[in-house]
């Protein structure tokens, strides 16, 4: 229960930090104003400062597609998964809630499907008209980059401690590639809180930003599996992102116990 908790929360903050600051931030100007680079670190941020927060409870996946991709690559049980699902999806739901109520409040209002409340979108809908297929390329593409980071940033190889930061850093890189085509979404959860609100076309295109996400995850696992064949599976204590029931309890009751024969 805790990790969907925690999975909720991270979600909760990744979709509120990062439409937010499209969708309120990138409706200003001038010193008010929020461009794609700083879309792209709002949500790339907020993965870091959730891996460290979150990360030793949950593994901080926040993001169906990265769950789907641990999933394949059997970190992780399926009944465990469905519920990191659920938990991401209403988190992601309940912040879009949140950033609903506070852009309504504008003067003046706020029209949500022709200003987009941040939601993914192609053809008419896309910030540069790009078509269905590329919209679908480049989901799947960039969400591939994301996930492959994950599971090589948490290899057994790797210095998984430090994981959030190249994490955080391809999501920011992957947005300015994406935000022109689609509003980049590499995350279902991210797409359907704002879709739900915007209706009409917005969950009309949402499959796309459903299974091209899921898509690129499975990709990365097969090639991640393949590079790194042979690599044991990554412990909880090494991973910010495949924590185990009960690790985290367990590392705490292990310093305490430390603390008290320690002369």
């Amino acid at each position: 229960m805790n990790k969907a908790v925690a999975e909720f929360i991270g979600t909760f903050a990744l979709v509120l930090v990062g439409c937010g600051a499209a969708v309120i931030g990138g409706m200003g100007s001038g010193a008010t104003s929020v461009d794609a680079l700083g879309i792209g670190a709002a949500f790339g941020l907020t993965i870091v400062a959730m891996a460290y927060g979150i990360g030793q409870i949950s593994g901080c996946h926040i993001n169906p597609a990265v769950t789907a991709g641990l999933l394949v690559s059997k970190r992780m049980k399926l009944d465990e998964a469905i519920r990191y699902w659920i938990a991401q999806v209403l988190g992601a739901v309940l912040a879009a809630l949140v950033l609903f109520i506070v852009i309504k409040a504008r003067a003046g209002g706020y029209d949500l499907t022709t200003e987009g409340f941040g939601a993914n979108g192609y053809g008419d809908h896309s910030p540069s008209g790009f078509p269905l297929g590329a919209a679908l390329l480049v989901e799947i593409v960039l969400t591939f980059f994301l996930v492959f980071t994950v599971l090589a940033a948490t290899d057994r190889i790797a210095n998984a401690a430090f994981a959030g930061i190249p994490i955080g850093l391809v999501l920011t890189l992957v947005h300015l590639v994406g935000i022109p085509v689609t509003n980049l979404s590499v995350n279902p959860a991210r797409s359907i809180g704002p879709a739900l609100f915007v209706g009409d076309w917005a969950l009309a295109q949402l499959w796309l930003f459903i299974v091209a996400p899921l898509v690129g995850a499975v990709l990365a696992s097969v090639v991640h599996s393949l590079l790194f064949t042979g690599a044991a599976p990554v412990e909880a204590e090494q991973s910010a992102v495949a924590a185990e029931p009960g690790d985290a309890t367990s590392r705490a009751a292990a310093r305490r116990s430390g603390e008290r024969t320690t002369p």
